[in-house]
């Protein structure tokens, strides 16, 4: 009991006890105690504290299942207005489903690591929780070092990724409507092109060609690699129609194992390493329920 109760309650015993009119000075002196009382102000926290620790209780229920995620609509949108923010498009349906896994795998993490107690003392978002965890998962992984057997196989699987690819060098004029830019391409060809349009038009040096097609677009990439070298030629790309010159193509060249051994090892460890790790996590969420709003 705290000094403040204690004291209450011995004031209201001696007032108890006492006979007489109120103009007694026991009674003017209990009085005064139970004034002074209600100007205490560790009685007044004590108070405070017990309102505030029900109406918590109201507010914030304890949550009837602990392992249910639910996946809302509102949370997809977001997902879908951010998407389109960076790349200027919706997401596909498989695009969408991997931002909400990553996003359920984040909670899941979130979750245990709570249930851990990684988040004492730290008032970061949930993310940096689940990130507690995940490193946590990540430095408990041990994977060994991979046969000359398994990596041969895993570099033929992925050789792509260290081949060399072909490069192309070219200009192209700013994108325009098609007979600008046949205007164009007479004023280049007759040497009379204005010094803005020199000004403006680009330089593209050594541009992987796997690349073009995401940059400039399928008949652009398709157009620019049928076109002699050193002509110009109208082409049009996504952002409208340009006078392009092909200057340069370098040929590609395949990846030998012996050359790229050790990266190649190195990638292979950190893959393995993400892959063990995410099968844990995906063990953890075996005993959660996702449940997604219509």
């Amino acid at each position: 009991m705290s000094n403040a109760a204690q004291t209450f309650e011995s004031a209201s015993a001696r007032s108890n006890q006492q006979d007489g009119n109120s103009s007694s000075p026991a009674r003017l002196s209990s009085v005064g105690t139970l004034r002074g009382l209600i100007r205490e102000p560790l009685l007044h926290f004590l108070i405070l504290g017990g309102l505030i620790f029900a109406a918590d209780g109201i507010i914030h229920p304890p949550a009837k299942d602990e392992k249910v995620i639910t996946v809302t609509k509102a949370l997809r949108q977001s997902f879908i207005d951010t998407f389109d923010e960076d790349k200027q498009r919706t997401p596909s349906e498989a695009e969408l489903q991997k931002m909400v896994e990553a996003w359920v795998a984040s909670e899941i993490l979130y979750r245990e690591g709570k249930t851990l107690g990684v988040d004492r003392g730290d008032e970061m978002i949930r993310d940096r929780v689940a990130f507690k965890l995940q490193y946590l998962i990540f430095d408990q992984v041990r994977v060994p070092q991979p046969s000359d057997e398994q990596l041969q196989a895993w570099f033929a699987e992925n050789h792509a990724r260290f081949d060399e690819p072909e490069r192309v060098s070219f200009f192209m004029t700013p994108p325009s409507d098609e007979a600008t830019a046949r205007r164009y391409l007479d004023d280049i060809g007759e040497q009379r092109e204005s010094e803005e349009l020199r000004d403006q038009t680009r330089a593209i040096l050594d541009r992987p060609v796997p690349s073009l097609s995401a940059g400039f677009g399928d008949g652009f990439s398709d157009g620019l690699l049928k076109m002699p070298l050193q002509q110009w030629t109208l082409l049009q790309s996504k952002d409208g129609w340009h006078v392009v010159r092909l200057d340069a193509r370098k040929p590609g060249a395949s990846a030998k194992f012996e050359d790229i051994r050790a990266e190649a090892a190195k990638i292979w460890h950190t893959e393995e390493t993400r892959k063990r790790a995410w099968e844990a996590v995906s063990r953890l969420k075996a005993n959660y329920t996702i449940r997604y709003e219509p």
